[in-house]
């Protein structure tokens, strides 16, 4: 599994199909296409992932931190089932901090842990899109 580090390959990612959604988290896909330029954003044909938790929703760097950790170590289990493309997790409502009252505690690991199969599941189920390849402007 190769993590996504550009600007360019989670703006590509984004601009993809959203293919499942939970109570806090949205899972972006996109296709990979490989041949589309001298330099493609994804230099192997892999699972490509990354993870957006941003501060509107965990204001406390250490909760994010905790959540990016979950996001990557449940994605790489062998049961994932993520298919040959590109990922973007996106947490999308903050967990309520009075339920989780410490920023990186057990409870909060469970639920984030517990939210984020139940979206691979979803993920897994739903088809890949094609790579559709990108053309040059004709300005």
């Amino acid at each position: 599994m190769q993590r996504l580090k550009t600007r360019a390959q989670f703006q590509a990612v984004l601009a993809g199909a959203t293919v499942a959604r939970t109570a806090h988290f949205a899972l972006h896909r996109c296709a990979l296409d490989l041949s589309s330029s001298a330099q493609p954003l994804f230099a192997s044909d892999d699972v490509w992932l990354g993870a957006m938790v941003p501060k509107r929703w965990a204001r406390r760097a250490v909760t994010r931190n905790a959540i990016k950790r979950q996001i990557y170590t449940v994605s790489a289990a062998p049961g994932a089932g993520l298919p040959r493309a590109a990922h973007v997790v996106r947490l999308r409502a903050g967990f309520d901090r009075k339920e989780f009252v410490s920023a990186s505690s057990d409870k909060l690991k469970g639920a984030v842990r517990a939210e984020l199969q139940q979206l691979l599941a979803r993920a897994a189920r739903a088809p890949v899109p094609p790579a559709v390849p990108s053309s040059p402007s004709s300005t």
